[in-house]
């Protein structure tokens, strides 16, 4: 199993929390009974050697015996012989204390001899033993190399890990960070697609609340159109009749002109009433704070042709002269039909139908 906190086995843990030991050394046991056999050897040699030079050796006799003459017969007296020459007599054998003195001779060369052999032993066996602390002590050198090898090599390990480990969570921020900043940034556009499809519907609420006004006031200006001109025509059959019947009686008829002003241009018109010096006026201050222009001023003039009813109510509105401005001819007739219903004269009517030029200001 890996240890989570260093990223080892942990047996491989368990044994370098361990104190370090040398590792056996092999031959060991074949070396102590190899020198217990030498040892044994040795007692036996020693022994052995001390026993024989103890042994005192046999004595030995000898008897010398010389011819005696038999003196009980009578002999003739031969002539007595020449003297012989004296015999050497040969050396007595050693006495008891000289061989006593060999043996003990013997026995210390043999002691030396053993001594010697024991010091050559000893020699041996001091030089065997420092050879042997010797290889000890390069065996001790190298198994400290060796734990300090592995102490380093861990320790290198143990760094390569940390500096992995540090790497690890250095790209794992960036990438929390790269992916809190894609976030963000999917959250930005998902706030700036909503504020743009916000925008878009209430654009689009805006435009259909416009057009369903439009169509309203559309719907509405048909109906008081229809209804104005459902009442024209009853105004206009009675209006008749009475002129019929004046006619008749008088014999004669009247006519009568208009003018009237607008926001920064003339309007003038002709219809069954005439209308004040101050009509015009009047036009002016209805029309003028409907128009709606930010355009170019200069050169345009438009004239719209208004049908009214005597009430007022604008019965219907159209270009009667462009300007060549489509845009700003289509500003100044929802300029009039804003303005309705148009101002009634001094008479308590408006004119039936009269034309207005309009001018955008500044123009």
């Amino acid at each position: 199993m890996i240890d989570r906190r260093t990223g080892q086995p942990q047996q491989a843990r368990a044994r370098s929390a361990r104190p370090i030991r040398p590792p056996r050394e092999r031959g060991t046991g074949k070396a102590f009974a190899l020198a217990a056999v030498m040892h044994l050897l040795l007692g036996w040699l020693l022994y052995h050697g001390i026993n024989w030079q103890n042994n005192t050796p046999a004595g030995a006799e000898a008897e010398i015996w010389t011819d005696i003459p038999d003196m009980s017969a009578p002999t003739p007296r031969p002539a007595p012989p020449p003297p012989a020459p004296a015999k050497v007599q040969p050396a007595p054998p050693p006495a008891r204390d000289e061989q006593a003195d060999i043996a003990l001779q013997e026995k210390k060369r043999k002691q030396q001899e053993a001594a010697a052999r024991e010091a050559q032993l000893a020699e041996q066996r001091r030089e065997q033993q420092q050879a042997q602390q010797e290889a000890e002590a390069k065996r001790q050198q190298q198994l400290a190399a060796q734990a300090a090898a592995a102490a380093a090599a861990q320790k290198a390990m143990q760094d390569k890990q940390k500096q992995v480990e540090k790497q690890r969570q250095a790209e794992l921020q960036k990438q929390q960070q790269a992916k809190a900043q894609q976030e963000k940034e999917r959250q930005q556009q998902a706030e700036a697609q909503k504020a743009e499809q916000l925008k878009a519907e209430q654009q689009q609420a805006q435009k259909e609340a416009r057009a369903k006004a439009d169509a309203e006031a559309k719907a509405k200006a048909q109906a008081k159109a229809k209804a104005d001109a459902e009442a024209k025509a009853k105004v206009d059959a009675e209006r008749r009749a009475r002129l019929a019947a004046l006619q008749g009686q008088l014999g004669g008829g009247t006519s009568s002109s208009g003018e009237g002003l607008a926001k920064s241009g003339t309007g003038r018109g002709a219809g069954g009433n005439a209308t004040s010096p101050g009509y015009a006026e009047k036009v002016q201050r209805r029309v003028r704070p409907n128009i709606v222009w930010a355009g170019e001023t200069a050169g345009l003039e438009t004239v719209v042709s208004v049908r009214c009813s005597p009430s007022g109510t604008l019965l219907s509105a159209s270009i009667s002269r462009s300007s060549g401005n489509e845009q700003w001819d289509q500003a100044a007739l929802r300029a009039v039909q804003r303005s309705d219903p148009m101002p009634v004269d001094v008479d308590g009517k408006a004119p039936d139908h009269f034309t207005i030029t309009l001018r955008p200001a500044g123009g």
